[in-house]
């Protein structure tokens, strides 16, 4: 007769269940460079603690108003995943959070991120730190924290969301849109580099009827998943450079979803209108050679009515400066300096009827 007793049950961990601690660790300290050189005046204490800090004295504003905005990247994240391009996402979390911001004459200060996952996987969440440490770079602020979510079951191999939360300030005299917008006004675009991050579950329905595929070469020699992983434009500094040489900026719209038929409205006053000239628009450069394709694309492949268009997507125009008349041929002679291929878009004019965009012309690519 054996009397020994069973061997004893191992107990679970976590690591059991799909979450691995020294992971996430590991983690930590490879994106600490990366955090390290987003640094700027206010930034206190380092990375690791329960939450961020930050000195608003030590940024030199007088009556401040904090501005706050929080945003994702969408489903362009999943263009990332079919081509294995991780460093530019990360770019856009940022962009998408501080061009928001800038609207509001504000100089973003700080940004957190947040990834989930369901496992992490060597190399591919360092890349998209990476590019959020970069988008921080071109704002100016500083990533001072953030939070890893490692959740078996709630993503599929290899995928992971994003979420981007971004604080700025803003001298309380100089919070935009201002209240003298009047008609008249002109109103400027500045480029984008392609769709940003808007449009995408549009664009992966296109790409899903077999219209093309990620790997085809499309211009250049860039493929088509390369040139849709363009990253936003985050335009923070010329802005603020401008709104600090000219008092002449009146209102800034960031064209995101909505394109400028949705966007513009949202700063301006009721009874005013802006009028755009498409047939103006389309005969500018402004645009690099391969957003210009990417648009062409969308709207002759989709079959994309001009209205559909413009109501999506940014269509080259990434954001919107609507400024006082008398000056914007200085205003436009300085963002040529700080290198934006600024262009006059159309007017401020008195409202027509329940639409406060209205177009003229017709929109080629």
């Amino acid at each position: 007769m054996n009397d020994k007793a069973p061997p004893a049950k191992k107990g679970l961990t976590y690591a059991d269940s799909g979450v691995d601690i020294n992971a996430g660790n590991e983690f930590v300290e490879a994106i600490k460079p990366l955090i390290k050189s987003t640094s700027r005046s206010g930034v206190l204490g380092a990375i690791g603690g329960f939450g961020g800090l930050f000195d608003l004295k030590a940024t030199g504003f007088k009556d401040p108003v904090l501005v706050a905005a929080n945003d994702g990247v969408g489903t362009k994240v999943k263009l990332a995943f079919e081509t294995g391009i991780h460093n530019t996402v990360g770019i856009d979390l940022v962009a998408m959070c501080v061009n928001d911001l800038v609207v509001q004459g504000a100089e973003p200060l700080f940004f957190l991120d947040y990834f989930a996952t369901g496992k992490l996987e060597s190399g591919i969440a360092e890349k998209v730190v990476e590019g959020i440490a970069e988008g921080c770079k071109q704002a100016g602020c500083a990533l001072i924290g953030g939070e890893t979510a490692e959740m078996p079951g709630m993503y599929s191999v290899g995928e992971y969301d994003l979420a981007g939360f971004s604080v700025g300030a803003v001298e309380r005299s100089k919070i935009l849109p201002s209240k003298d917008l009047a008609e008249d006004d002109v109103v400027i675009g500045l480029p984008s580099s392609g769709p940003h991050s808007n449009g995408y579950s549009l664009i992966r329905k296109l790409i899903a009827q077999g219209e093309r595929n990620l790997s085809d070469a499309f211009y250049g020699d860039d493929t088509l998943g390369e040139s849709l992983l363009t990253p936003t434009r985050i335009y923070v500094k010329p802005i603020l450079s401008a709104i600090d040489e000219y008092g002449t900026i009146k209102a800034l719209a960031h064209i995101t979803g909505g394109g400028l038929s949705e966007n513009i409205p949202r700063v301006l006053p009721d009874g005013l209108g802006v009028e755009i000239d498409l047939d103006d628009w389309s005969q500018r450069t402004f645009m690099t050679s391969t957003a210009r394709a990417c648009f062409k694309w969308l709207s002759e492949a989709g079959k994309i009515e001009q209205s559909e268009m413009l109501r999506t997507f940014n269509c080259g125009v990434g954001m919107v400066v609507i400024a006082d008349r008398h000056h914007v041929d200085e205003l436009l002679t300085w963002f040529g300096v700080e290198g934006e291929q600024a262009f006059r878009l159309g007017r401020v004019i008195k409202q027509k009827g329940d639409k406060q965009v209205s177009y003229s012309g017709r929109l080629e690519f």
